[in-house]
């Protein structure tokens, strides 16, 4: 799957919810496994590299120590302060946390 391009993540698709973002990655396209968490108490933005067989429900801001877990609805925090969804979103699987 090397020679597949990905489509780009618009740039205010970090303030869609993870459904909508997942509907702009190409279908059938390598999955996405870099994703940048804004912290939504102090702003920081870290790029984090996603686990591909399962979500991630906590997270340690590394500029407030705030720990962040997922808004309601969302399956970790990379669908919920990531530019990018969790790996199983995007692969349209349930997550397997």
């Amino acid at each position: 799957m090397a020679g597949r391009k990905l489509r780009r993540l618009k740039a205010g698709a970090r303030h869609m919810g993870a459904r909508d973002r997942v509907a702009m990655v190409e279908e059938g396209a390598e999955l996405i496994t870099e994703s940048m968490l804004t912290c939504p108490k102090c702003g920081h933005q870290a790029t984090e590299q996603m686990p591909t067989d399962a979500c991630q429900f906590f997270y340690d801001c590394k500029g407030c120590g705030a720990r962040l877990k997922p808004k309601a609805g969302d399956c970790c925090v990379f669908c919920s302060y990531g530019s990018v969804p969790c790996p199983p979103i995007q692969a349209n699987a349930s997550c397997r946390s």
